[in-house]
């Protein structure tokens, strides 16, 4: 009954997504406001990352105030979120904007499939179609009864008649990558999408293979045992260490590519061994800085964290806090000069904040992990060329035989073309590679390949200090409105 009485509030406040071009010169502002539930902070910040969309700025705040009880059904949450185009251009035709206003979405409880407008010549361009869709998904997410948070090594990607997805699980070596790729062109599978991430000597990788023959998902049972047969000896390697390689089929349902690599890390445990030593020797690097500290008078716990700026880092953040049980009530986000300041007010799901100097210990170094994971200290190497069955073992062969060690990948194929990024250093973990080996590379993938690269970017200059209690919020909820932030 309780349940039903939750859907009802949600029913009769619905959400309110405002799209802002004036109020800010430099990027779109987002205002988001909705009936409060748990894992909608992550959800939202989800929509907006998969859209390609760079996130400048965010405030957060729940509108119960300081002692708000997020299981209250009556509660509401405020996101602020300034949004950019890679390109550094904003959302702002506005005959789309117009149209984000107009359209009765809200009404649409029963999640109807979204029809597109007739777009006009001015308004149908890329970029104005991404805003009909980040308008679209940030109202389905809000309105939705089935949100579901998955549980950690349990949950598998969206099931499809198109593809096969795998999960992989293991030690990280140089040519890891390239070994699996190799087992799967040689069982008649072909890699359309994957992305991989290494970290902390882990390896995790989500893959969508097809079968070479009929381009759709391998379904016989025998096939997909020899599959994982072949890959788990493949991430055993000659380990001898107790964790041994994982290889799963993922189960039918649906989460988040993303999302599961971090969890799969997470259950990987790649946060361990960097502990507070390290952290201090290695502080004026470029190592995230992340300090847990207590909020006494308003019973929570303030994580501070300060960091080099990338795409994708706040959504980062707050899967990991929303899988660590967390929930944040309060946040606000700063960017500038290639470096991101982030400040989070946070209880347990529980409502308890932070108790133990474990614990505490624990959150500083998943939430490293966190940033680090898609963190890059390598040089990308961007390969587009036509599909076809064995081009990715081919291409990660090549890299293994010219030294270079894959740190990230993400693979993709879209109307028979690829696009592959791969994130490279050599042998030793070094990020300098030559035009010699450059030329190379090119050279034996082919010149009806592209290969783009690009290099590594300056460090930012050391930040000044924050005091310790300096916190960005101080006063903020009592003196200055949301719009001050825009």
């Amino acid at each position: 009954m309780e349940d039903e009485y939750a859907k009802l509030i949600r029913r009769m406040n619905p959400p309110r997504v405002t799209i802002d071009n004036s109020s800010s010169p430099d990027a779109t502002v987002i205002q988001v406001e909705s009936v409060n539930k748990q894992g909608i902070l992550l959800e939202v910040v989800q929509v907006l990352s998969d859209l390609d969309l760079v996130i400048t700025k965010a405030y957060i705040s729940s509108d119960g105030g300081w002692f708000m009880d997020v299981s209250d059904p009556l509660s509401l949450i405020l996101t602020v979120f300034n949004v950019i185009y890679r390109d550094g251009s904003k959302i702002k035709d506005e005959g789309v904007i117009d149209y984000i206003k107009k359209v009765s979405i809200f009404s649409n409880f029963h999640h109807l499939p979204f029809r597109n407008p007739p777009l006009s010549s001015t308004i149908s361009d890329t970029k104005n179609s991404l805003s009909l869709k980040l308008h679209h998904n940030l109202s389905q997410v809000l309105e939705s009864d089935a949100f579901y948070i998955p549980p950690s090594g349990s949950v598998g990607l969206k099931s499809s008649q198109d593809y096969t997805a795998i999960e992989l699980a293991g030690i990280d070596r140089p040519g890891l990558l390239s070994e699996v790729s190799a087992v799967l062109t040689s069982l008649g599978c072909n890699v359309v999408n994957a992305e991989i991430w290494t970290h902390n000597a882990r390896a995790a990788a989500v893959v969508h293979v097809t079968d070479e023959k009929t381009r759709c998902a391998v379904e016989d049972p025998k096939r997909l045992s020899t599959i994982k047969k072949l890959l788990c000896n493949v991430l055993k390697g000659n380990d001898n260490d107790f964790k041994t390689g994982k290889m799963t089929l993922s189960p039918p349902g649906f989460t988040h590519r993303e999302r599961r690599l971090h969890q799969i890390m997470f259950a990987e445990r790649d946060y361990e061994n960097v502990g507070r030593a390290e952290r201090e020797e290695k502080e004026n690097t470029s190592r995230p800085h992340v300090t847990v500290l207590d909020c006494a008078e308003r019973d929570y716990t303030v994580i501070t964290m300060r960091c080099r700026d990338r795409p994708k880092l706040l959504f980062d953040i707050i899967c990991t806090l929303t899988d660590m049980q967390y929930v944040v009530f309060h946040g606000v986000v700063h960017t500038g000069n290639m470096e991101a300041f982030q400040e989070y007010y946070i209880r347990h799901i529980d409502g308890s904040p932070v108790s133990s100097e474990a614990e505490r210990e624990r959150v500083m170094q998943c939430l490293e992990a966190a940033i680090e994971r898609r963190t890059s200290e390598a040089v990308e190497l961007e390969v587009s060329t036509g599909d076809r069955v064995g081009l990715l073992s081919d291409i990660t062969r090549i890299f293994r035989e010219n030294s270079l060690c894959i740190k990230r990948a993400e693979i993709s194929t879209e109307g028979g073309k690829v696009k592959d990024k791969f994130y490279v250093t050599d042998m030793t973990g070094n990020t300098p590679i030559g035009q010699k080996t450059i030329d190379t590379i090119q050279r034996e993938i082919g010149q009806q390949a592209a290969l783009r690269v690009k290099w590594k970017s300056p460090e930012p200059e050391a930040p000044v200090e924050e005091t310790r209690m300096g916190f960005l919020f101080g006063s903020l909820f009592k003196t200055r409105p949301f719009q001050t932030l825009k």
